[in-house]
């Protein structure tokens, strides 16, 4: 017998509903909503538009009900660290975007009180300025810190906002800097060194977890006739897509590439050596408590925001027709670093990459086409240093480069970067988070049982990979 469940993704960039398939030896996911996820700037910052979001969210969720009446459940995965700060169930300001650039003097401040070597100790994530206790650290000039009595990451608010219950989910709650990378636990000690509220933070639940049941109000406004029981599922998008990597044997590393790259290998245990933070590799919250033991990668934001930027002198740029001229481009292109964190606010990208090869001595790109297959080639590089990287200290066999999200549909990308590791690529699926959202909903239901490597085989059997053996 076949169920029916529903997968909220949001990503950085765009959100969707999918409607997903699972019985036996069944698997299948389709979309019912697609919409972008655009943000919006005002004179104090660069935010989200979440009100937006949960309009969409809502739509989806309808039209999923009206296509499957007997729809099961509902899981809402998305990007990590950004927050929404309550009041007594009333959101206190539109979340801020981790592009926002309000955490500079933030960072300091808070190695100030605990030691970038001490954070390591105790959180395990490797530094990104927007994490997510240097942006509560930024919330103390505007007062709302000392006002809000809650904190809800953007899946947990979007949970709270369809039931009324507030919880936080364990693999997105570990990327906030404030669980303790030994207990999974809320880091109490931590909390109290940085001066934050201790009452902000909500229970902590795992994957497979229920949240609790559609408020009737929804449920009535979206047309349904039946309640809708909402799962926790690995509600960092990141954290359910590495769920759904179809991998036949466990030495493999991941690259769930969209937006960000996340380059990494799925451990029991956390890696804490001097070693690991100096190559700035995070341990996160993966589900059934494994850690996922990666590297952050600028990713395919380095392509958008070009073509984002060449697209302001209003003419519409065919990004399959780039990529083909990119690939078609004979001479050698220079590599940029593509960690290198001027990267990482929106702005003029090429201009940026220009001017850090200028600064390195490298030849800058004179055509679009050699533009887009510098990015390329430099992410590749990227993606098989952090392979490579994530081997060495981790003691963990590499034999086979998992490629999935929008970035496993990039062929040049996907070649490069079997070329430069020297290892196979297999791409694919593209809604791996989806599904992996899919899969920890049916899991909690009984409709399918069984590890994650049981999960991963119905992947593989339902979605075929492509393979990029490496030419050189």
């Amino acid at each position: 017998m076949t169920e029916a469940v529903a997968a909220v993704d949001l990503g950085a960039t765009s959100g969707r509903v999918m409607l997903g398939y699972v019985g036996h030896n069944e698997l299948s996911v389709r979309p019912v909503a697609r919409f972008p996820n655009l943000p919006v700037r005002t004179p104090d910052g660069l935010h989200w538009n979440i009100l937006g979001l949960f309009r969409n969210v809502t739509a989806g969720l309808g039209a999923a009900a009206r296509e499957e009446p007997g729809l099961a459940s509902a899981g809402v995965d998305s990007w990590a660290v950004d927050y929404a700060l309550l009041r007594g169930g009333r959101m206190l300001g539109a979340p801020f975007h981790y592009r926002d650039e309000r955490t500079a003097g933030a960072v300091e401040t808070t190695h100030s009180v605990v030691s970038a070597e001490e954070l390591y100790a105790a959180n395990g994530l490797q530094f990104l300025p927007f994490n997510t206790l240097y942006q509560l650290e930024a919330e103390r000039a505007p007062g709302l810190l000392g006002f809000a009595d809650s904190l809800l990451l953007i899946p947990d608010l979007i949970n709270f906002w369809l039931t009324g219950e507030s919880f936080a989910e364990r693999t997105n709650a570990s990327t906030t800097g404030l669980v303790d990378i030994t207990t999974g636990e809320w880091n109490d000690i931590l909390i109290s060194r940085l001066d934050l509220p201790a009452g902000l933070f909500p229970p902590l639940i795992s994957p497979g977890a229920s949240v609790g049941e559609l408020l009737p109000s929804i449920a009535t406004e979206l047309g349904m006739r039946q309640s809708l029981g909402i799962i926790a599922v690995g509600s960092h998008d990141t954290a359910s897509a590495v769920v759904a990597i179809p991998a036949t044997t466990p030495n493999f590393a991941y690259i769930s590439c969209g937006t960000w790259g996340l380059v990494g290998v799925e451990l029991e245990h956390p890696v804490l050596t001097e070693a690991s933070r100096l190559a700035n590799f995070t341990n996160e919250g993966g589900v059934d408590g494994r850690v996922r033991y990666l590297h952050n990668v600028m990713g395919l934001w380095l392509l958008s925001e070009s073509v984002r930027t060449w697209e302001r002198s209003g003419e519409t740029i065919d990004l399959a027709a780039l990529l083909a001229q990119a690939a078609a481009v004979s001479s050698e292109v220079a590599v940029f670093d593509a960690n290198d964190p001027r990267f990482l606010t929106p702005g003029d990208m090429p201009e940026r990459i220009a001017e850090w090869l200028t600064e390195h001595g490298r030849p800058v790109p004179q055509s679009r086409a050699e533009f887009v297959r510098c990015i390329i080639q430099s992410l590749a590089s990227a993606f098989s240093d952090a392979v490579r990287t994530a081997a060495e200290l981790s003691g963990i066999r590499v034999d086979v480069i998992h490629i999935v999200g929008g970035g496993s549909q990039n062929e040049l990308l996907c070649q490069a970067t079997a070329d430069l590791s020297g290892l196979p690529v297999l791409a694919g699926p593209v809604e791996a988070t989806a599904i992996g959202n899919v899969l920890i909903q049916a899991r909690a239901q009984g409709f399918v049982t069984g590890s994650l490597e049981a999960l991963r085989s119905l992947v593989a059997s339902a979605f075929s990979p492509k393979r990029y053996d490496p030419v050189r």
